[in-house]
């Protein structure tokens, strides 16, 4: 058994066809053919059934599939950090979501440039010893883009359990409700979520939320409690609909999550590809959002954000960076987000990579 084996099977059961596999891998039909004899030979077993289109794994050949990729990905992560560490790169690439961009990422980054120009050249006034890269990646992608060296250091949105990942919590963000000026709500300075259901939610996240499996009796006693609570509450002019049976543990779209754990769904729904694209629909007065505090200044002249009572409605934000191989210019890029926390007044609890 050997890579060439290993790797032929996966391309074979990936694309679930011999000529497929051999375009990709750039072999000949005969010799992949050879290859997973040979691998099968050396097992003892047969992976793939032959005689199905398209090709189909065995129940033996799932199993060895399952165990084999991750092997195989363990290996390619491992073969990358050694040739970085052979060959580093000097500049700082960060990955990032939109959301955080446009908060305070610009400012970390100019707090980190000039604390580093400090360091290097303490009597200059150049901010341009370090080289820094961004990249727009999704909070999940970011996970695979650490591992292959796209990235040094990711801010998501989103907790991530990877054995070769290392992340931080730099602290929770309140939402705050996207209204557009003309809005009859729009100059109501504190919201709950149950007053804004009657209105259109225009949706934006890119990356849901893991799936949970709910436990049915807890959540059917939250849901009731809820429910009854806000019956009972006559102030409140809600639709029928703005309180239906919505567990929170089987919502994975992020905004509509934060509704479901008050047993809340908005009547209606707009997704949209990003945040940008979602306030320019409440600027156009097609709907509401609801976004980061530290986004509150973008469009103000036709977007009223308002403050949401509920404490527990926020979007966290993480730093992650690989466990066994980091930028040695991670640390300093944490210690300007604690400065620029700082210089904000933002709550924090300080933290280190180890």
């Amino acid at each position: 058994m050997d890579l060439k084996q290993l790797n032929a099977f996966i391309a074979i059961a990936d694309l679930q066809s011999f000529s497929a596999a051999a375009k990709t891998t750039r072999l000949s039909q005969p010799s992949l053919s050879r290859l997973l004899k040979q691998l099968e030979t050396s097992l003892g077993v047969e992976l793939i059934n032959r005689y199905h289109r398209p090709l189909q794994l065995t129940e033996a050949g799932q199993f060895f599939y399952e165990k084999v990729s991750a092997i195989l990905t363990e290996l390619e992560t491992v073969t990358n950090m050694t040739q970085r560490l052979s060959a580093p790169d000097t500049a700082l690439n960060i990955g990032f979501v939109p959301s955080v961009l446009y908060g305070l990422l610009p400012e970390v980054i100019a707090t980190l440039k000039q604390h580093s120009a400090g360091h290097e050249h303490p009597n200059s006034s150049s901010a341009t010893d370090i080289e820094v890269n961004l990249k727009d990646i999704s909070s999940y992608q970011q996970v695979e883009a650490l591992k292959s060296g796209e990235i040094d250091v990711g801010f998501s949105r989103f907790a991530h359990q990877d054995p070769w990942i290392q992340q931080i919590l730099l602290r929770h963000e309140r939402y705050v409700v996207a209204l557009p000026k003309s809005h009859p709500q729009a100059n109501i300075s504190d919201h709950r979520l149950i007053d804004l259901a009657n209105n259109r939610l225009i949706l934006y996240h890119q990356t849901h939320l893991p799936a949970q499996i709910p436990n049915t009796d807890s959540v059917t006693t939250a849901m009731t409690q809820n429910a009854s609570a806000l019956q009972k509450d006559k102030s409140i002019m809600e639709p029928a609909s703005a309180i239906k049976s919505t567990s929170a543990s089987t919502v994975t779209e992020p905004l509509l999550n934060l509704f479901a754990r008050y047993s809340i769904t908005p009547f209606a729904t707009t997704k949209v590809s990003d945040l940008q694209v979602a306030l320019g629909l409440v600027a156009a007065g097609v709907g509401i959002t609801l976004v980061p505090a530290s986004l509150q200044t973008m469009r103000t002249d036709q977007i009223s954000y308002q403050r949401l009572i509920h404490e527990n409605v926020t979007s966290p934000i993480y730093l992650h960076t690989l466990k066994d191989f980091s930028h040695p210019k991670v640390s300093e890029l944490l210690e300007a987000v604690y400065k620029v926390y700082e210089a904000r007044g933002i709550t924090y609890r300080r933290q280190q990579f180890i």
